[in-house]
């Protein structure tokens, strides 16, 4: 049996809850990754730890949004973390992406659609005349005319992009059953999200709000 993949989203600045995070979720039934935010890259002491972590799956979502020579030189920069995912948005358009997956070498390069925490009122605020789907799946043709590793989109809209996304889809929004969705739009279960498509999923407060060893057991049986 193939164990499902989980990405948990160390959302703090705080060094020893990313430890805490880690050594709790040392888990024989789940393939646990960390994903690592902008507030713990930017953080006092976030890059120094996250150089030292080893045998563990990284994840820096730097989210990359900016010119192709800027997106190239941020890659660069962060090679020595030998993370095994790093995000760039698909919105720095096609020439960006192609240029950071051309020197992104053994780091998995996942283009990042429409946030979840967005839908179709606030693609009209700022100014994105369309509808959210068709959006993701414009976005997920430039993810595969990029050859980029993987994409991130809601999982409202995992089977669309499968359609024309053949890589790792990788989905956050994910809450477990009966928890707040936050200030997140666009959410499903875990077991729903795999259901649909998902290869791997990002969770954050679902599993690091609270009691993490007791969430993770939640997790574990809503899977089943």
């Amino acid at each position: 049996m193939i164990k499902p993949k989980i990405f948990i989203a160390c959302d703090t600045t705080s060094v020893n809850k990313v430890k805490r995070i880690i050594r709790l979720s040392n888990n024989s039934q789940i393939d646990f990754g960390y994903k690592f935010g902008l507030e713990f890259l930017n953080s006092k002491n976030g890059r120094k730890f996250i150089s030292k972590l080893k045998n563990k799956i990284t994840f820096g979502d730097y989210k990359l949004s900016d010119i192709p020579n800027t997106c190239v030189s941020s890659i660069k920069a962060v090679k020595d973390l030998k993370f095994n995912y790093i995000t760039i948005h698909l919105n720095s358009g096609l020439r960006a992406i192609k240029a950071a997956k051309k020197i992104s070498g053994k780091t998995k390069l996942i283009g990042v659609s429409v946030l979840t925490s967005l839908n179709n009122q606030s693609l009209k605020e700022i100014g994105f005349n369309k509808n959210l789907k068709k959006l993701v799946f414009h976005q997920a043709k430039l993810a595969t005319k990029a050859r980029l590793d993987a994409i991130v989109c809601s999982p409202e809209e995992i089977q669309l992009v499968k359609k024309i996304f053949k890589k790792e889809i990788i989905t956050p929004g994910i809450r477990l059953q009966g928890d707040k969705k936050g200030d997140q739009k666009r959410v499903m279960t875990p077991k729903q999200a795999f259901q649909n498509g998902a290869t791997s999923l990002v969770m954050g407060r679902s599993l690091t709000n609270g009691n993490i060893k007791n969430n993770i057991q939640r997790l574990i049986e809503e899977l089943k």
